[in-house]
């Protein structure tokens, strides 16, 4: 599988970071800088995980987080991981609350990174395998009837 990621924060060198922490032969970058455009990189690149800093100007993570809320929901299973300088506990609530799925504080490590990335890439296809395996056997019942 390869897998797709979107990654979003306004600092381009931290987004070249995570570029250089996920890119592998199964993997596909794509870096949004102005969370203004988050939302339409999301639905034009429809990827499989995003990372998305929390504090950035105009809208923040908490207010992308909101606006992907929806396409996220009809996507089924598709993780969030936030990435934030940040380390309270009521940022870190704040944005498990709005569906966050991983929290992981700056500076960034990158073995920590690959791993949670991994772990919930592996996490997502399995959902989705799971999710074309019920479509078959709706389909096959369907046949039968």
């Amino acid at each position: 599988m390869t897998a797709k990621i979107l990654i979003v924060d306004d600092d381009p060198d931290t987004a070249e970071l995570l570029v250089r922490f996920v890119t592998s032969d199964t993997t596909e970058t794509r870096v949004v800088t102005e969370s203004a455009q988050a939302e339409r990189a999301f639905e034009e690149f429809e990827p499989d995980l995003v990372l998305l800093d929390l504090h950035m100007p105009d809208l923040d993570g908490f207010e992308v987080l909101r606006r992907l809320q929806g396409a996220r929901t009809a996507l089924g299973f598709l993780p969030v991981i936030v990435l934030t300088g940040d380390t309270g506990k009521s940022a870190r609530n704040e944005a498990l609350v709005l569906g966050a799925d991983d929290f992981i504080t700056k500076p960034l490590d990158r073995h920590e990174v690959v791993l949670r990335v991994r772990n919930l890439l592996h996490t997502r296809q399995l959902y989705t395998d799971l999710a074309n395996t019920n479509q078959a056997l709706e389909k096959a019942l369907r046949k039968q009837s």
